[in-house]
């Protein structure tokens, strides 16, 4: 971490003179994610903070909310140091307990309520996690999980516990059925109950202040191997992004608005979407679930200032008539990550807000977990087309050979490296992995190789090429071939698989899962269903195959490996004739 807040000489940074008016150094705060979002009540309390399906919540609020929950957890016990686990939508609940978590010193691990039970088992033990926040409709999922691993608490809540009474009891009564909690599980706390339970603790013997260095939050992600890890990120990773987006904005993001459609436990929606509008003073608008239609309504409906989200949003939104003449005037930026965006889909878009009448373009950004999210974005004095824009203020670029840590020619092409104030703490019980990414250079700065080839102009505009790891990004959500074959060779009737990924219109790529039976074993769609239902079990469900394809046997490389390279390239090509 000292190097992230090390400035090195201007010599390396040639982009600065595209900065225009954004400045590239800015002051940190040595404080919380949580002091953050007071430090914004303090300036503006009856601001909105949140807005969730109708219901604003104002800083006092919000703050309030915060506290309420950091006694809740612990008057269940929840000390410093300790990890919980929300796996969780985007609801207030979410916002609430990531804050309060942070009050008291403990580390909020964020996962994805749609992840399969092994999934969730496999981060509650990377993080030696035993009290889990997750909502009333996923608790079947929690109860296989606590079959599995041991839980000391599990909290639930419902998408309507923070809506007024009307709302709450129209939805309670329209999923009742669906969304039954077993009450006999000693473990379960309803989410009221446990408000209830820190009305006897005195919050100011529990809280803990927490320094810029301190872990925060723990979001998992690939690496650069392309395997799910825990990866440590600071107060200093979160705050510095905030500031640096807002910067990056080059418009106030104080008193604006922000629809929250990208997910909290992705750093894209809780560092930009979220925690960069709070500590900015602006409103988060959550959006539980995204919904083409439901977003458009809200975009009418909010009118928010800013929208970010991956390539699929702004495909889907293209796609459908819902905005048909709806003004887009309010629009101060549109931000896009998470995935690359094609040329074709941002001069389509594009051409979308200018025909609704907003005075920007998409802003394309480039980021990995292992610094929260963005480091790199569009400038707003130039576009240059297939270039994912320039450094983050504070963070800078080079351009390395593969492999190594010497920095190659401008328009070269080698691995994207980079060192900043949101470069991750490291990752969670991978110290070889560490060793990899984090790397001390030359220099005696700490870059972190992020696995991605691309190259930089003499300009200092860095252009994204392929990812060195293999990975599927569909619908902006990670997959991880290898992690996906694991599961699929643990059916009985599967000798060896192949998984990759496929062009898709819509979700950029598509998951397509290849399976060579084992001996005796006849292909059949029978089979081929037995194994789909079977991934359903084991497999998140944004990361399922669309369906799997039988082979006799793999190409395989020189030395034995499966060529998936090959396999990509006949889906593909597959796809393009389909079109």
């Amino acid at each position: 971490m000292e190097a992230a807040k090390i400035n090195k000489p201007e010599a390396g940074a040639p982009w600065l003179k595209y900065y225009g008016e954004v400045p590239f150094h800015l002051e940190y705060p040595d404080y919380s994610i949580s002091d953050a979002v007071f430090e914004s009540a303090k300036k503006d309390p009856d601001y909105t903070a949140i807005s969730f399906m109708g219901k604003a919540f104002s800083y006092t609020d919000l703050i309030g909310k915060i506290d309420e929950a950091a006694a809740a957890f612990a008057a269940i016990g929840v000390e410093a140091g300790d990890r919980v686990t929300i796996c969780m939508p985007n609801v207030p609940q979410a916002v609430f307990c990531l804050y309060a978590l942070n009050r008291i010193g403990a580390v909020a691990s964020m996962v994805h309520p749609l992840s399969a039970v092994g999934e969730i088992v496999f981060y509650l033990k990377e993080v030696g996690s035993d009290v889990i926040l997750t909502l009333d409709q996923f608790y079947g999922k929690i109860a296989e999980v606590e079959q599995q691993y041991e839980l000391r608490k599990v909290i639930i809540t419902s998408a309507a516990d923070e809506l007024g009474f009307i709302k709450r009891s129209a939805f309670k009564l329209k999923n009742a059925k669906k969304n039954k909690v077993d009450m006999t599980d000693e473990k379960v706390i309803l989410w009221q109950k446990f408000l209830q339970g820190g009305k006897y603790i005195n919050l100011k013997e529990h809280l803990v202040p927490s320094k810029d260095i301190d872990e925060a939050v723990i979001l998992f992600s690939g690496g650069t191997t392309g395997v799910t890890k825990g990866i440590a990120l600071s107060n200093l990773n979160f705050n510095a992004l905030g500031l640096q987006t807002a910067s990056m904005c080059h418009k106030d993001v104080s008193r604006a608005s922000m629809l929250a459609a990208m997910p909290i436990f992705h750093g894209f929606g809780l560092g930009v979407c979220i925690h960069t509008m709070l500590e900015s003073g602006g409103t988060s608008i959550l959006v539980p679930q995204f919904n083409v239609k439901k977003y458009a309504d809200l975009i009418r409906t909010t009118k928010p200032n800013y929208i970010a989200g991956v390539p699929t949003l702004f495909e889907a939104i293209t796609r459908n008539p819902y905005l048909d003449g709806v003004k887009l005037d309010f629009l101060r930026g549109v931000f896009s990550g998470g995935d690359s965006l094609s040329i074709e889909l941002k001069r389509r878009f594009d051409d979308f807000l200018e025909k609704h009448g907003a005075a920007v373009h998409v802003r394309e950004g480039y980021g990995t977990t292992e610094c929260v999210t963005a480091s790199c974005l569009t400038p707003y004095t130039e576009e240059r087309e297939g270039s994912i824009g320039l450094p983050y203020p504070d963070t800078y670029y080079k351009i390395c050979a593969v492999g190594t840590n010497d920095e190659v020619p401008y328009g070269e092409l080698g691995e994207i490296c980079l060192r900043g104030p949101s470069v991750m703490i490291g990752y969670l019980n991978q110290p070889e992995e560490n060793a990899n990414t984090l790397r001390r250079h030359d220099d005696g700065f700490i870059w972190l190789h992020t696995g991605d080839l691309g190259s930089m102009d003499q300009d200092g505009f860095i252009y994204f090429k392929q990812r060195i790891k293999r990975m599927i990004i569909t619908s902006g959500y990670n997959v991880y071939p290898s992690q996906l074959e694991n599961i699929i060779d643990g059916h009985e009737a599967v000798q060896m698989s192949c998984v990759i990924g496929v062009k898709d219109s819509y979700k950029m790529q598509k998951v397509l899962a290849y399976v060579v039976p084992r001996a005796g074993i006849e292909p059949s769609e029978e089979l081929r269903q037995d194994i789909l239902a079977y991934c359903r079990k084991h497999i998140a469900k944004y990361a399922m195959p669309y369906t799997v394809e039988f082979r006799k046997e793999f190409p395989k490389t020189l030395v034995g490996k499966i060529a998936y390279t090959v396999l990509e390239k006949e889906a593909n090509q597959e796809a393009d004739r389909n079109e």
